[in-house]
């Protein structure tokens, strides 16, 4: 570390967000700069530099911005500064495991396109090396129980690739459509909103081994439980997150759930 610091634009720059960001993160005691020069621009040293990567990094997992703040806790401190390293370790570990994931999705795409010019043979086991859909395999079973998944992997592994690419533009619309709703200002109440929980709850009934696709299984119950998990675990916030970051999108689509479910289930 060093004693050179850099200014909010300058940081802004190389860390690719925006001074508008790195001024909120300092509202909400996150990422406070080191001084205030005295034309009341903020700069940041080494220190700060190395905080901000780990919030960027964090984010990129999926975490909200007051979750974040208790994984990193105090900003400043012998503590803080000896924790550093440590908690990096993981972030590596973590990333070296992205990183893994995508040179094998990288190699399975470049070998269908080589033997899709060349004329060869589809390797059906190596297509789909790196896609793994299994990984919550055992949070399934433990939530809903081994048939629940069952039926859900025999249905996705039963779908043609154009079937998953048109289930997946769906899921990538709703999570749109509720970002652009929460962050309209529209009550959760209001129709607009309540149209996207209905095409939501529609969606959730289409998948196989949930609670929602169970004739006669508990669906408002299931409904208003997700809309809870979604603020609760921030994997799955993380797909309703508004550009402020933090968990009101995920609160937003909460409530819109709950109240489609207490008016219509």
């Amino acid at each position: 570390m060093h004693d050179a610091d850099w200014s909010i634009q300058e940081i802004a720059q190389l860390a690719g967000t925006t001074s508008r960001t790195l001024r909120h993160y300092d509202d909400i005691g996150l990422l406070p700069p080191t001084r205030i020069a005295h034309n009341g621009y903020r700069h940041y040293d080494a220190q700060a530099l190395v905080r901000l990567q780990r919030i960027l990094l964090l984010r990129q997992l999926g975490l909200g911005l007051p979750q974040i703040a208790d994984v990193l806790g105090p900003s400043t401190g012998s503590e803080a500064r000896a924790a550093e390293a440590s908690a990096l370790e993981t972030h590596l570990a973590l990333l070296r495991e992205e990183q893994d994931r995508l040179r094998r999705q990288i190699a399975s795409v470049e070998s269908t396109i080589d033997a899709l010019r060349g004329g060869e043979e589809l390797m059906a086991e190596n297509m789909f090396d790196g896609f793994d859909h299994t990984q919550y395999k055992e949070e399934v079973e433990d939530r809903w129980g081994k048939k629940a998944y069952a039926d859900s992997d025999r249905w996705w592994r039963g779908m043609t690739e154009t079937e998953r690419a048109v289930w997946q533009r769906r899921v990538s619309d709703l999570g749109r459509d509720w970002i652009a709703a929460a962050e309209s200002g529209v009550d959760p109440a209001s129709a607009e909103a309540q149209d996207v929980a209905r095409r939501h709850v529609e969606w959730l009934t289409g998948i196989p081994g949930t609670p929602a696709a169970v004739p006669g299984g508990d669906v408002k119950g299931y409904v208003i439980g997700l809309g809870e998990m979604y603020v609760a675990d921030p994997r799955f916030g993380a797909n309703y997150a508004t550009s402020d970051g933090g968990t009101r999108g995920a609160e937003f689509v909460r409530e819109a759930l709950r109240i489609y479910a207490e008016r219509t289930l």
